[in-house]
């Protein structure tokens, strides 16, 4: 491994600080003995204050940082469900013909654990995802994706989301989608093969997307249940759902 010339010289500028501090002592207390002992007790604590240092200090400001990432990676997905990704999931839902079998899955409650979310998660990897292309609105989907292009440029953009895996695969879904429906001259009397394309391209999007939003309402949970509250109120899968409070909720 090549060094930069000024590591190398700060190394050796260090190098010859300490061997004339040394050389000071000596020539004021003329203790050769005194200065090899402190040396090798020095030296003996190295390997100690290594471990210190590069294993428990650094771990730990290590998880600290990556602690705040992602906390900011997290009100960014907030602020993607805020904006598209709660209506996109509401009008995806609505045209899966299987939304039945798992819907009742998807009716998030403040009794829910972790031990739920995980579980759940794990049932609906295994859903379908399939939308009905005979119900499909090609043009009102295209409004509503290309008029969030720039937002999806934005975080697609954002260094942050490349620790989130599941995040950003869902960014470049949406992503790709965008650009088949806006690519298209025309979205009325595209022959069938084209819509079950594109019906694949959705199904891909959806099922991103539900499996993220199910994470995210786990995260809102356990740290913002204000928010969680809210996000319950606003559920696109709870057909009974309502942002506002009722008597008998308050």
């Amino acid at each position: 491994m090549k060094y930069p010339r000024w590591q190398l010289l700060f190394a050796l500028s260090l190098i010859i600080t300490s061997f004339l501090i040394y050389l000071f002592h000596y020539f004021i207390f003329k203790d050769l003995h005194h200065i090899m002992v402190f040396l090798v007790e020095d030296i003996a604590f190295l390997p100690i204050e290594v471990l210190l240092v590069t294993l428990i200090i650094h771990r730990v400001l290590s998880n600290l940082e990556k602690s705040s990432r992602l906390e900011k990676l997290n009100m960014v997905i907030g602020a993607f469900f805020v904006q598209v990704g709660t209506k996109l999931l509401a009008y995806l839902s609505d045209i899966d013909p299987e939304l039945e079998s798992i819907r009742s899955n998807l009716l998030v409650t403040s009794r829910w654990s972790d031990e739920d979310f995980s579980r759940i998660a794990g049932s609906l990897k295994g859903h379908e995802y399939v939308i009905d292309i005979n119900r499909l609105d090609l043009r009102y989907l295209n409004a509503l994706l290309s008029r969030e292009r720039e937002f999806f440029l934005r975080l697609i953009e954002n260094p942050a989301l490349m620790e989130h895996e599941s995040f950003t695969d869902l960014l470049l879904a949406i992503f790709h989608l965008t650009e088949e429906l806006a690519r298209r001259p025309s979205l009325e009397g595209l022959p069938r093969s084209d819509m079950v394309h594109l019906a694949v391209d959705i199904g891909r999007t959806y099922r991103l997307l539900v499996l993220e939003w199910l994470d995210y309402m786990r995260y809102l949970k356990k740290s913002y249940p204000y928010l969680f509250h809210l996000a319950m109120r606003t559920n696109p899968f709870d057909q009974t759902a309502s942002p506002v409070i009722l008597d008998e909720e308050s």
